[in-house]
Order: C-alpha cells, then sequence, then structure tokens
C-alpha cells in the first residue's frame, strides 16, 4: 500500500531556513486540501492553522450552518490526526469525555481489578460541539486535559496522544437553556474565533458543491510528527525585543483595574471595560506571531504580525460594562482602537541581528 502522505510535504530537516521553506509549502499544500472542502472562510482556515502549530485550542464562534464543524473535521484529516466529537449535551457526564474506571473479571481465575476505559478525550483532535449547553460541572472537565495535556482518574494520570488540541464551537445566538464558559475556561483558550456569512459567490458554490453527487476528500499532508516538529520550529523564533514590549503595551492597556506608574489608560478602556486580559494572553500573542510568521516563510516576526494575531488572541479575555453593552460597544471595538492609539517602538535593526544569530 502506497505511502498515504507520499504527496504531502514532510518536515525532515533541523536547518531552520530549510524547515521554514518547508513549512511554508506544507501550509500551502494544507490551504489546498482545506479548500476541497471548505468555500472561502480564509481567515478562519488560517487562525485554525496557527492555533495547531502553536499547540493551543481554540473556540470557534458562529450560528448554525457555517460548516465549523466540518472545518474542524476536515483539517484533522488533512493533517493525519485522529479525530474525535463530543456533542456538549445538558445530560453529558464529566466521565463521558475523559472516561471511567470499570470493574473487569478475569473468568480463569475469578479475581476482580479495576480498569480504566478511555473517553472521546483521548484523540489529536477533540471537537467540544456546542460546549456551553452543558454545565460548569462538566465543562470543567476538560481543564485539566487542555492545560496539563492528561486526564486523572482514580489517582491515576493518563496521558493524552500528542500534539492534541481541543476546538470548541459555540452558537452566539441561542442563549435559552446554555451555561456560559467562566473566564478561567475561556482564557485556556489561545483563540476566539468568529465565523461570519460567507460571500454571495462563496455561497453560490456551497449550494453547488452540497447538491451534487460529487464528493470532496482532502489527502493529508503531515502526520503528527510533522506538527510536533513544526511546533518546535514555531517556538524557536526569535523575537526582538521592542515586539515583545508592544505586545506588553496592547495586554496591559487593557487592564482598566491595574495601579501603577504607567500612562493613563486609553478613554476607551477606561469607559468600556471592567476587566482586561492577564498574562497568558501576552504569551499566546507573541507564539501566534511566530507562527504567523512561520507560516509566511519567515524567521522574522514583526509587529505586524502582532497586529494580525490581537483580535483573536484578546476578544474573549476582555470583559466589557454596562456601558459597552448600551453602546453597542463589542471587544472587537476596543481591540480596534487600542491597535490604532498604541505605539510600536523600536529597531528593525535589532531585529535584524536577532535572527541573525538564531539562522547561525
Amino acid at each position: 500500500m502506497p505511502d498515504p502522505l507520499a504527496q504531502g510535504a514532510h518536515i525532515q530537516t533541523t536547518n531552520p531556513e530549510e524547515a521554514v521553506a518547508q513549512v511554508r509549502e506544507a501550509h500551502d499544500k494544507l490551504r489546498e486540501q482545506v479548500g476541497k472542502v471548505i468555500v472561502g472562510q480564509d481567515e478562519v482556515v488560517e487562525e485554525l492553522l496557527l492555533t495547531m502549530f502553536c499547540g493551543g485550542h481554540a473556540l470557534l464562534v458562529g450560528v448554525p450552518g457555517l460548516a465549523k464543524t466540518l472545518l474542524i473535521s476536515t483539517l484533522s484529516k488533512s493533517v493525519s490526526l485522529s479525530f474525535s466529537r463530543i456533542q456538549f449535551t445538558p445530560d453529558l457526564m464529566p466521565s463521558d469525555i475523559t472516561g471511567t474506571e470499570v470493574i473487569e473479571e478475569d473468568k480463569t481465575t475469578g479475581s476482580r481489578e479495576l480498569r480504566f476505559v478511555k473517553g472521546p478525550i483521548f484523540a489529536n483532535v477533540v471537537l467540544a460541539d456546542e460546549i456551553n449547553r452543558t454545565p460548569p460541572k462538566t465543562q470543567a472537565a476538560l481543564l485539566e486535559a487542555m492545560q496539563e495535556h492528561q486526564v486523572t482518574a482514580g489517582g491515576m494520570m493518563h496521558k493524552l496522544p500528542e500534539p492534541f488540541f481541543v476546538l470548541a464551537t459555540q452558537n452566539p445566538i441561542e442563549q435559552e437553556g446554555t451555561y456560559p464558559l467562566p473566564e478561567a475556561q475561556l482564557d485556556r483558550f489561545m483563540f476566539m474565533i468568529t465565523i461570519g456569512y460567507p460571500s454571495e459567490a462563496d455561497e453560490a458554490e456551497i449550494i453547488r458543491r452540497t447538491t451534487s453527487n460529487e464528493k470532496f476528500t482532502p489527502s493529508p499532508v503531515l502526520d503528527g510528527e510533522d506538527v510536533k516538529r513544526v511546533q518546535e520550529l514555531v517556538r524557536q523564533a526569535p523575537v526582538a525585543d521592542h515586539v515583545i514590549k508592544y505586545a506588553l503595551r496592547l495586554v496591559r492597556a487593557t487592564r482598566i483595574k491595574e495601579h501603577s506608574a504607567e500612562a493613563p489608560k486609553p478613554e476607551i478602556v477606561r469607559d468600556y471595560l471592567s476587566w482586561g486580559a492577564g498574562p497568558r494572553a501576552s504569551q499566546n500573542i507573541i507564539l501566534a506571531s511566530k507562527a504567523r510568521a512561520v507560516l509566511e516563510g519567515s524567521f522574522h516576526v514583526t509587529a505586524d504580525h502582532v497586529r494580525s494575531v490581537a483580535r483573536p488572541v484578546l476578544r474573549h479575555r476582555l470583559i466589557t460594562n454596562f456601558n459597552a453593552e448600551a453602546d453597542g460597544v463589542t471587544t472587537d471595538d476596543v481591540i480596534e482602537k487600542l491597535l490604532e492609539i498604541v505605539p510600536v517602538e523600536g529597531s528593525s535593526g535589532e531585529e535584524q541581528r536577532q535572527m541573525d544569530s538564531v539562522m547561525r
């Protein structure tokens, strides 16, 4: 049987320059394979790939019928990873996700022992469908898995397969009978990705594809080991100090409750936010900026990369107040204003020197 990845783009070198070029090629092939099934939604696909290559988790928010579930399953097939879907419902129990211990009897000796039966969380890509439809106790069952990549049952730790991603979906319209995710759990998601309606041309193509007999199946481009190598490469990418400081200024500008000798908070923050983003936001912005640069075929992380990932990283970490609700101001509006007014300071020469030192 031929290698299913024979036409793929393995990441096979330890040389940073060659590896970045291979990642760029793999990225283009992944987009091509996903595009066989998913029409449009280019930015959403790109943000999901960023999440995967950073080793993070993503929350997809969009109305029904926008192919959120199909997109996630297609991505898992394109990278040859095991896939598991968990449909969250009000009666779902934590053990339904993580697994449970059962008594197993040895028929020859009559002895009994406890055996752990793994739940659907034991997969590379886990789709938590409509995550806000299950009670907080069950939602909390994901916390350890998302943060520690392990499950504890009966005092025993069970490691999850690597790479491991939780990609959750949420319907922003129907809120009756739902349980909003607490801030602690929202903060575990690297990105909140919003999915909008397709354009008229894209919707026409969707209708053509889904009402015909033609089937589109993606081919695997990378395997799990390739994904882990890309994750390691992303973390190796150097970042100049002034880019890190720019990301810090963006995040710290959101903290209305923080009392320090810093410059006064922007007016939009004082007026419309009751709580800002924590340190995990700064970490995720820099990590996502590194991934953005690598997927573009570069080891050169810039402030533009920071700006490009600020919205999905920050939008679920900012808490608006009553004034924002009354005036129709969203967290995206606040982030957009901060991107306009927070300055970028530093030398591009320093960026180049740090990049050259890594390339050597």
